[in-house]
């Protein structure tokens, strides 16, 4: 009876933190620099990705490098990585390779917050970054690879191996909302539209719908961030 009680337990508890959540309104809050605090996301990526776009709002004072988003396989820790330092954005994949996105002051809002969408298509190898809904200058990343897939998803830390590694250095300290990824690059007008937090068809991960799980000192709060949405 005792170990039919523990395991009945430990079915809930499973269930429990697979169970989907929507965030609408709320962020996830990491309060102080840390090489523990995270969110990892029970998102599975079946197939390898020969493109994506990924969007997101955030608001920091933290200006020296920090990440956003981290996805690592077992081949590579970087298969995609996100994140920024005081003048600009980087796109690591599929290990060391990356490219640096520059952003104009015109563009940047940081008392307020920012959002952020980057995409990319093996095809033509093209990344693509936009800020506030605002296009930045196309670089060339990785043609003809692909991301591969069942990797390990964690926000607020960069992965040095599978599922762990992290350093305090490249934690990142603020707040994350309004999280999505899809399997395709979106075109400028979608851009703009996830820009206003509307709802676009066909995600891979979907902050309205996310299963996660929080490690360290991180929480889920209301956004104090808030897409005005237009029309």
């Amino acid at each position: 009876m005792r170990k039919m009680l523990l395991s009945l337990l430990l079915l809930l508890s499973l269930v429990g933190s697979l169970a989907l959540e929507d965030l609408e309104g709320k962020a996830l809050v990491f309060p102080e620099a840390s090489d523990t605090a995270h969110a990892r996301l029970n998102v599975t990526i079946q197939q390898p990705l020969s493109s994506f776009t990924l969007c997101l709002r955030y608001l920091t004072e933290i200006k020296h490098r920090q990440t956003f988003f981290s996805y690592a396989s077992k081949r590579n820790d970087n298969e995609i990585v996100l994140n920024r330092n005081n003048i600009a954005y980087h796109l690591y994949m599929l290990g060391g390779n990356y490219v640096e996105f520059k952003v104009p002051d015109m563009l940047t809002s940081n008392s307020v917050g920012e959002h952020v969408c980057v995409s990319w298509e093996s095809a033509t190898g093209l990344a693509e970054l936009w800020v506030n809904g605002r296009p930045l200058v196309r670089k060339s990343l990785q043609k003809g690879h692909s991301v591969m897939a069942e990797g390990s998803i964690v926000l607020g830390q960069d992965q040095d191996n599978f599922g762990g590694g992290f350093d305090i250095d490249y934690c990142f300290v603020g707040e994350i909302t309004d999280l999505y990824m899809w399997d395709r690059v979106l075109c400028p007008d979608e851009v703009v539209l996830a820009f206003h937090n509307y709802p676009l068809p066909d995600y891979l991960i979907n902050w309205r719908s996310l299963s996660y799980s929080i490690r360290g000192y991180a929480l889920v709060k209301p956004a104090l961030l808030s897409a005005q949405r237009a029309g």
